[in-house]
């Protein structure tokens, strides 16, 4: 297993620099595998989702789709696999705007066995289930 860093990542699906794009295209498409996937760590996760909503404008579901598509890659292990698996089919169900790192967050800490999640963000309350903090 090879660990991915968040630039690899954004290298890799953005295509946004010739260089290090092909290069990242070139590990991703020529040396990871089932037997020798890369690793994303939940940092790279969230820092991905960060740099492609902040940087390059995509929106909570363009996120969430690419959080399934590395998901469903047998390219990619990701950490807390089952975590993840449940923040993004919680955000699929969910008719309200939910934002991505919100639901990790509360799924992270509904995992680690937290009753809930505290936050002073009001849009984190409603949209990822957790409890406004006053």
């Amino acid at each position: 297993m090879i660990g991915l860093d968040t630039n690899v990542l954004v290298r890799y699906l953005t295509q946004d620099d010739v260089r290090q794009s092909a290069a990242a295209t070139r590990l991703v498409d020529e040396e990871l595998s089932p037997d020798n996937p890369g690793f994303v760590s939940q940092v790279v996760l969230v820092e991905l989702c960060w740099v492609l909503k902040r940087l390059y404008g995509a929106s909570e579901a363009e996120l969430v789709e690419t959080v399934a598509d590395l998901l469903a890659s047998s390219k990619f292990v990701l950490e807390n696999k089952p975590v993840v698996v449940a923040a993004v089919q919680h955000i699929r169900n969910r008719k309200s705007k939910v934002g991505w790192t919100d639901q990790l967050i509360a799924q992270i800490a509904a995992a680690a066995g937290c009753s809930h999640t505290v936050s002073f963000d009001r849009t984190a309350v409603r949209s990822a289930g957790m409890k406004l903090l006053v």
